[in-house]
């Protein structure tokens, strides 16, 4: 099991993981901040201020604050649909790199090989009469 372990960790999984997560969680703060600092204001001036944190009901001595529930919901929705646009993003910047990649794998197109072959041969003729 021990060896297992240690090939599991030595083949990079382990910090491949350890990666990801950093940088996810870099990325969450980031996001965090576009939503707080920047899309709710401009959502909160479109909509008069409202502010669903501040909405609850008293039941009993428990307070029961469903407007922020109400608000994480409203901040997952926003936060899911950045994080969508983002990696779209990123998908269509990979898909260009595959494209520009796989042209230059392929190599000149044959009809344009033979037209270069052609040209060059008038050339040539040209030179010698």
């Amino acid at each position: 099991m021990w060896k297992d372990f240690k090939n599991f960790a030595i083949q990079g999984n382990v910090i491949d993981l350890a990666i990801g997560v950093i940088i996810g969680g870099a990325f969450g703060k980031i996001v965090t901040s576009l939503v707080n600092d920047i899309i709710l204001p401009v959502f909160g001036l479109l909509l008069g201020g409202l502010d669903f944190s501040a909405l609850s009901f008293t039941f009993g001595d428990a307070v029961i604050k469903y407007g922020m529930f109400i608000q994480t919901i409203v901040n997952f929705f926003i936060i899911s649909f950045s994080i969508f646009i983002f990696i779209r993003y990123l998908s269509k910047l990979k898909k260009k790199k595959d494209i520009l990649e796989e042209e230059e794998e392929a190599g000149p197109d044959p009809q344009e090989e033979l037209l270069r072959e052609i040209r060059d041969l008038l050339k040539e003729r040209t030179k010698h009469s």
